[in-house]
């Protein structure tokens, strides 16, 4: 598929998808004609999962259903590799906070090196939603603690029956 600047690809593990996550999708798909939510099956950086991917992909599905140019799709591959697969010239990300930076200046360059005609766009997390981490939010689940207004309603469910004590 020939490369195409108006496509972009919004990748991460999503478990689960919070609000901060989702208020990056939306203003990505404001940006750019279409956003693919590229929802990675094996994260890297985690043993496993709380959620599947089917289940994160079915969350974000729900979540930007009023986004008709948001599609989302899990992945396993190179994340450069993926965008080049549908056609995307842009990787977003959201950040926020300077530990995040450091994180996405080094897979910045990683994917430079594979894919220097693919570039990364970074989007600063809106303020209300900059302490927002998935990590945090499923801490919060386990002990009992208020998630409401910081991940979907139907996550909010899913994370209290699946974890909350």
């Amino acid at each position: 598929m020939a490369p195409d600047n108006r496509i972009a690809v919004c990748p991460g593990s999503y478990d689960p998808v919070t609000n901060g996550h989702l208020d990056v999708i939306s203003r990505a798909s404001e940006m750019f004609d279409t956003v693919i939510v590229a929802v990675v099956n094996l994260p890297m950086r985690k043993d496993r999962t709380l959620f599947t991917a089917d289940e994160r992909v079915a969350f974000i599905e729900h979540a930007t259903a009023h986004l008709s140019n948001v599609q989302v799709e899990p992945f396993g591959v190179l994340t450069v590799d993926f965008a080049r697969d549908h056609g995307a010239k842009s990787i977003v990300r959201g950040l926020r906070a300077i530990s995040d930076f450091e994180y996405e200046l080094e897979l910045n360059q990683l994917n430079r090196v594979q894919a220097p005609d693919i570039e990364s766009v970074y989007l600063m997390a809106s303020a209300k939603y900059s302490f927002i981490r998935s990590s945090g939010v499923k801490e919060l689940a386990t002990f009992g603690g208020r998630i409401e207004g910081l991940v979907p309603e139907e996550v909010a469910q899913a994370l209290k029956e699946r974890i909350g004590r």
